[in-house]
């Protein structure tokens, strides 16, 4: 009837799976700035040397590696709702297991079982709402998922601090640090239980020939009419070249694989190579540095996250309004100008509040674009025959950047001569020279994907390559 055809999307249901499937971002930001509080009660408690305290806080993102990496391979065969399962139990098993740990070791291997979470979660939390959202609503349902990322990242901000304040350092050193990890065990289980009720991916089903379980959840999100046209859209888009849904794999050999593959990479690292998890890791110690106190130093990084949701928020509002590419390019110049007011605050050891401005900056900046726009367009970016295993490189790739940077810092922080010629600016001075390749690449490399439905993304980013938009 004229009434079915014609019903908007199912914006609740829509919602509701968004939601359920970003709460697997909620836990990716709060399992990996938990550390940030509990880094330097860490170094005391396992006494620990600059390179082991770079290995507290970066093992983690050896399991985000791994995980990235394999999450493809296992949402292929298995789908994206089982997949986001496993997650969530290994989630669980970290909190608790990292939260207990006797020894330095122990303590490396659970938080590593946690990256590994981080790494699947990171990955197919995106890709799932990607493939669920109507096209006109994927920019805003992803935005969803980077929202609840640094809603954990604020969240666990404010519980380090509230767990922190006004108690001695020896419990700190004691205990404390081990309620922060722990805390991490009540989202988990509230994502455990929860994710068991969302549906499966349409266009996973669609290549495992399951294609009436595909409709009825194409019939849920929008009506039936739409969902039978959409149906045969992702039905042509899987099955026109081998023929065999199972089959279903990234082929360097067909054209325009490797350079989206390339630009996917690309975001992904970029991305890390701004400097945002010196902020998320490391804002504490940078702080503290300036401010002289390690309890001011934890407040105030709460209102470095609190300026990151405010920049999401505006990213979530206007990125299916006014495109990815110009508030990816804003954001970008904010960044870069945000880390020279940064540099400027620590080479001149300026005491006041101009660091903080100058984080506060960079994390409003970067949330309205990258901390968005990044997992926006991984999710979009990949055709259908390569999304699940493009989209893991990439992330993976993204992890090993990240890896390399909360590795380095404290080294290059720590750096007597450095330290002594420049204060801490030099690495902000390295992060703002990546953001012009960036804001380059972005240029060349990356089309306007706004409102360019999944099964045509393909065509378009052949067409960037070859310079016709």
């Amino acid at each position: 009837m004229q009434v079915n055809t014609t019903k908007r999307h199912n914006m609740k249901y829509i919602v509701m799976i968004s939601m359920v499937a970003s709460l697997g971002g909620l836990l990716f930001g709060y399992d990996t700035s938990v550390i940030s509080g509990a880094v330097s009660p860490l170094k005391e408690y396992f006494n620990l040397n600059a390179a082991e305290t770079g290995w507290a806080v970066s093992n983690v993102v050896i399991g985000c590696i791994i995980g990235a990496f394999g999450s493809g391979e296992i949402a292929r065969k298995l789908g994206r709702k089982k997949t986001l399962i496993f997650a969530a139990l290994l989630f669980t098993i970290s909190a608790v297991g990292s939260a207990l740990a006797t020894n330095f070791t122990w303590f490396v291997i659970y938080r590593m079982v946690g990256g590994l979470a981080v790494g699947v979660a990171s990955a197919i939390s995106p890709m799932y709402i990607s493939e669920v959202a109507p096209k006109n609503y994927r920019g805003t349902a992803t935005a969803m998922n980077s929202f609840a990322i640094v809603f954990g990242q604020i969240l666990i901000f404010y519980i380090n601090y509230k767990l922190a304040q006004g108690m001695a350092r020896e419990w700190l050193v004691e205990l404390g640090w081990r309620y922060m990890l722990g805390s991490e065990a009540i989202p988990c289980i509230l994502f455990l239980i929860t994710v068991v009720f969302i549906p499966e991916s349409p266009r996973w089903n669609v290549m495992r020939g399951r294609d009436d379980l595909a409709l009825a959840t194409l019939t849920k999100i929008s009506n039936q009419t739409h969902a039978q046209n959409l149906l045969n859209e992702i039905r042509f888009s899987v099955a026109k070249d081998d023929g065999q849904r199972q089959k279903q794999k990234l082929d360097f050999s067909r054209d325009g694989a490797k350079f989206i593959l390339m630009v996917g990479i690309g975001i992904a690292t970029l991305s890390q190579l701004s400097g945002i998890n010196v902020m998320m890791y490391y804002a504490p110690a940078v702080l503290e540095r300036i401010v002289g106190s390690a309890e001011e130093a934890l407040f105030q990084t709460i209102w470095i996250g609190v300026a990151q949701l405010m920049g999401i928020t505006i990213g979530f509002a206007l990125f299916d309004k006014l495109g990815r590419l110009p508030l990816m390019r804003t954001g970008l110049l904010g960044i870069i100008l945000s880390l020279l007011i940064i540099s400027y605050a620590m080479y001149t050891q300026n005491p006041g509040y101009l660091a903080l401005f100058g984080m506060m900056a960079f994390m409003l900046s970067f949330g309205m674009s990258w901390a968005v726009g990044m997992w926006v367009l991984l999710g979009e970016i990949f055709p259908n025959y390569m999304r699940a295993q493009g989209m893991a490189i990439a992330v993976a790739l993204n992890w090993v950047a990240n890896f390399i940077i909360s590795q380095g810092f404290p080294m290059i922080n720590d750096n007597q001569y450095l330290v002594e010629n420049f204060h801490g600016a030099f690495p902000m001075w390295l992060f703002a020279s990546i953001g012009v390749i960036g804001f380059l690449f972005l240029q060349r490399c990356v089309p306007e994907t706004k409102g360019v439905s999944l099964e045509k993304m393909e065509k378009v980013m052949i067409d960037k390559r070859d310079g016709k938009i």
